[in-house]
């Protein structure tokens, strides 16, 4: 079947791999209909993670069940599934608890927790950037969608960036009434907004320098604040009458740049710090890494990220990371946008085949305007 693969830095193409199929009794393959690429696919593709050439790309997936395994009771020939990115057994403590990001027996890797298809470190799981993908525990994993085509650029957002922004609203506590600063309008950073309106955000500013994802934040009424005219900091707390937001969502990591494109790993975070309140809630979201050689100081390379930790404790602030447990939230964000309550393919910019993927990552990469959030369609 054909697969998008990693073949060096900034660099992808469309491969012939060995067709998915099934390999345990709880497993189901997935004719994939839509695949996204995600921004967190970036840290790979320019070369920022230990990523083997050949790997096939791709944790943001839907399709048509296509075969199931002998065990697979719930899950049928022809059910149309949102694919979660996190993989999980659902049986260990973590899945019991609700963290199926952090799943203890899906990841071989010596000392990571939790796994993900078609990415650096995080087991042996091949993504569905693909004509066709294994999914293992199928009938735990998966989210059954309703029937047909229609909304399939809402519901592909369900896989990963959507319960990912709500995470972030979740982790920092937002509710009725309140105000939240978002740093980064990538997709996630974006989702994160929309997540916070729909928990009943009063306001909700958004910080990033590209202005064709500032203009996507305007369109569902949040703030767009262009870091290359203000400091982000200074808006919010003018915005505040010094007082900070309630809450603020990390939506960028460790690659964070500044307007001029230098990069500064603690520069979200700082800012996070001066411009939520005293005692505010942060969600950070952001991929942060245990090792980044590619870094510029010894202490990022080691994934050390020095941040203002003294003002956070002084604040009496309160943080919460890590990936999000797309089965925590998938349901729920289901049904929102099958009562229209939610819309996140508002972000969408492109819809292309997978012969056209190298192409769509370099100018994705790249910021190019208007390439704000693209994906993939196996049969183009």
């Amino acid at each position: 079947m054909k697969a998008i693969v990693y073949d060096g830095p900034h660099s992808v193409k469309v491969d012939e791999v060995d067709d998915a199929r099934i390999e345990g009794p709880q497993d189901a393959v997935i004719r994939i209909t839509t695949t996204n690429i995600c921004g967190s696919d970036l840290h790979m593709y320019e070369g920022r993670t230990d990523v083997e050439e050949g790997t096939v790309f791709g944790h943001e997936n839907m399709g048509i069940v296509e075969a199931v395994g002998d065990a697979v009771e719930r899950i049928e020939v022809g059910d149309r599934v949102s694919v979660p990115f996190n993989v999980a057994c659902g049986t260990c403590r973590n899945c019991n608890a609700g963290w199926t990001s952090f799943c203890q027996r899906v990841n071989p890797n010596e000392g990571m927790v939790g796994s993900a298809y078609g990415y650096a470190m995080m087991g042996p799981w091949r993504g569905g950037q693909a004509e066709y993908m294994r999914v293992p525990w199928a009938d735990f994993n998966l989210l059954r969608l309703p029937e047909g085509t229609d909304k399939e650029d809402d519901y592909t957002m369900l896989s990963d960036i959507f319960p990912t922004g709500y995470h972030g609203t979740e982790m920092a506590g937002v509710g009725p009434g309140d105000s939240v600063v978002v740093y980064g309008a990538g997709p996630v950073g974006l989702m994160a907004a929309h997540s916070a309106f729909l928990r009943g955000a009063s306001r909700v500013w958004v910080a990033d320098k590209e202005q064709d994802r500032l203009d996507l934040a305007a369109q569902i009424d949040a703030e767009p604040i262009d870091i290359a005219d203000v400091d982000p900091v200074e808006f919010v707390l003018d915005a505040t009458s010094g007082v900070g937001a309630d809450c603020g969502v990390e939506a960028v990591g460790y690659q964070a740049h500044d307007h001029t494109g230098e990069e500064h790993p603690e520069l979200v975070l700082d800012n996070l710090v001066n411009s939520v309140k005293v005692p505010g809630g942060i969600g950070v979201v952001g991929v942060y890494v245990p090792e980044d050689p590619g870094a510029n100081g010894e202490l990022a390379q080691e994934g050390r990220i020095p941040f203002q930790f003294g003002q956070f404790f002084t604040k009496g602030q309160a943080m919460g990371t890590g990936q999000a447990p797309v089965k925590r939230y998938n349901r729920q964000l289901r049904d929102l946008i099958t009562a229209g309550r939610a819309n996140p393919s508002w972000i969408v910019s492109h819809r292309v085949g997978l012969d056209e993927a190298p192409d769509a990552y370099e100018r994705f990469d790249t910021r190019e305007n208007g390439w704000t959030k693209v994906l993939l369609d196996p049969a183009a």
